[in-house]
């Protein structure tokens, strides 16, 4: 599998591009479609999965169904944050009406689609619609865990409780690289450590 990231202007927030055996799924969507394509090629296109409903990571989101033809997977929690820009904290600028494009996860589970098998999390803590996605040994998190620290809780769906939960919740799943909605790529003995210790601050 070919890892590609693309960083948005949109609070630095980072795309994913997962591309194999000629198929491509998406992860968060803060750049524009176009850009997405100059990267994907000739290849298909085949999902894009949101981590939550803040702007800067599901800004373009339908326009990337519509673009390449795909559906959109996410919390089912997503459509409440992402039909009003207050709790996305777009300004004014995303306020989704047509959810016709998306497809709605509840809990853990596993999907199959194209050349890939895509196991989901429900990870809330940063954002009531949180979810995370593990493809092979690719842990893909958005705003719940970054290289050094977690995702803010004081934001609209934000919880403490739901963030130390989530976190233990991370502990117990098997991966080499996280990958965060903004900054660097972590390992998994970075994020033990870094885990281990927000798990004790947040028990507090």
């Amino acid at each position: 599998m070919k890892l590609t990231k693309i960083v948005s202007n949109l609070l630095d927030s980072n795309t994913f591009v997962l591309e194999n055996h000629g198929k491509v799924i998406v992860f968060d969507a803060g750049v524009d479609a176009m850009q997405v394509a100059n990267v994907v090629g000739n290849k298909k296109v085949v999902a894009v999965f949101l981590t939550h409903g803040h702007y800067d990571h599901a800004f373009f989101a339908n326009g990337y169904a519509k673009f390449f033809g795909c559906k959109i997977y996410a919390s089912k929690d997503i459509k409440d944050c992402l039909s009003d820009a207050d709790k996305n904290y777009s300004e004014g600028a995303l306020s989704l009406s047509d959810f016709s494009n998306f497809i709605f996860l509840e809990k853990d589970g596993k999907l199959e689609i194209g050349e890939f098998e895509v196991k989901y999390f429900s990870t809330p803590g940063h954002s009531k619609c949180g979810m995370s996605f593990l493809v092979g040994n690719d842990f893909f998190v958005g705003d719940l865990v970054f290289k050094q620290g977690i995702g803010r809780t004081d934001l609209f769906g934000g919880d403490k409780k739901q963030m130390l939960e989530s976190l233990k919740k991370v502990q117990g799943i098997n991966f080499e690289i996280l990958h965060s909605g903004h900054g660097e790529d972590s390992s998994c003995l970075e994020q033990e450590r870094n885990l281990k210790t927000f798990v004790r601050f947040l028990s507090r």
